[in-house]
């Protein structure tokens, strides 16, 4: 648990003191006691309170003001909350690669049938996109809630050359935002990346460009997964486009998907090995404040996804719950009061 309001601490000091007085109010009685000259006085001057009776009321009315001052604290605790996400964008790796069969019947065949799984098990009213990348990205299909133009997009993903994957990750970040025709020069990107007419402009802002960064993973409206099975070899960097997802709040879940030493036949018979970019993954996945998965086999990446949907759907959030130690301390509050007045006929 932590809180967003430490320094008010302090206030806690006044819980020794008020013990103090307490201690000090229940001394004066009893000198006040043994100076009357009768026993009935004596009695009077004690009350109803003698016993343990007596120290009940103060006690709940001490733990009141002690639970007050943890909620003048703002305590925050990690809290399992349904999330936000109206928006995810798949960013699938298609280079020459994924044809590789150490993984059956194909690296690119399992993905497929993975991410189809994947998209069944959302919510309805969630979007999903489609980003393939080789050597470019394009987006294959604007974000929808119509789930078989997507799983249609999915069956439809042909292989190419090259791994592209910041720019994979600069075409997804460019259908969740399509204000305006984007430049990314300044990335190594030569292109325009148009502004898709069919995408879902969660956020209102002049353009790519005129907008003010938001904290890493600030954003619950939209995600990207993405899945690679390999390395980037051309555009721009993928931990440089990261930087631009965590300026704008997006959270990019990666995962590295593939046999660490596996082996791609080529056409002339030759044959190429593929290395997983394992650091550059988790670093681009640390930047925007996501996860990194690895699945090294067809059931692995399923076991991914699914947790994916899981952690899409409900996520632990640290939420303030200043309003339960609130109504905690009136409630002791209310309990001391309530047996002071039933057992004393007074409070205090």
């Amino acid at each position: 648990m932590s809180y967003l309001s430490p320094h008010l601490f302090w206030l806690a000091l006044l819980l020794p003191l008020q013990v103090a007085a307490y201690l000090w109010l229940l001394q004066r009685r009893k000198r006040l006691a043994v100076r009357l000259s009768h026993v009935g006085a004596v009695k009077d001057a004690l009350g109803p309170s003698n016993g343990w009776r007596r120290h009940v009321p103060p006690l709940l009315l001490l733990a009141a003001f002690a639970v007050m001052v943890l909620a003048l604290a703002r305590p925050t605790a990690p809290v399992v909350l349904p999330a936000m996400y109206q928006t995810i964008m798949l960013a699938i790796d298609v280079s020459g690669s994924m044809q590789a069969p150490d993984v059956s019947p194909s690296r690119i065949r399992a993905s497929q049938h993975a991410a189809k799984s994947f998209v069944k098990r959302l919510p309805r009213d969630v979007r999903v996109g489609l980003v393939a990348y080789a050597d470019t990205a394009h987006l294959v299909q604007p974000p929808t809630a119509q789930r078989e133009e997507v799983l249609a997009a999915i069956d439809r993903l042909q292989l190419q050359g090259g791994t592209a994957i910041g720019e994979g990750i600069v075409v997804s970040l460019a259908a969740l935002f399509p204000d305006r025709d984007l430049e990314f020069n300044d990335l190594g990107m030569t292109r325009r990346i148009p502004a898709s007419r069919h995408g879902v402009a969660h956020q209102s802002a002049a353009g790519w460009q005129s907008f003010r960064p938001v904290p890493p993973g600030s954003d619950r409206s939209a995600v990207i997964v993405l899945l690679t099975d390999g390395q980037n070899t051309m555009g721009p960097d993928p931990v440089e486009a990261a930087q631009i997802a965590a300026s704008r709040g997006i959270k990019v879940y990666t995962v590295g998907f593939g046999t660490k030493n596996g082996e791609v036949m080529g056409p002339e018979g030759w044959s190429v090995r593929v290395q997983l970019d394992e650091n550059t993954l988790k670093r681009v996945a640390e930047l925007t404040r996501g996860q990194y998965f690895r699945a090294s086999n067809g059931t692995e990446l399923a076991k991914v996804y699914e947790g994916l949907q899981g952690r899409l759907v409900m996520e632990r959030q640290d939420t303030e719950v200043t309003a339960l130690f609130a109504g905690a301390a009136a409630l002791l509050l209310i309990a001391g009061a309530g047996l002071s007045m039933l057992w004393f006929g007074r409070v205090g």
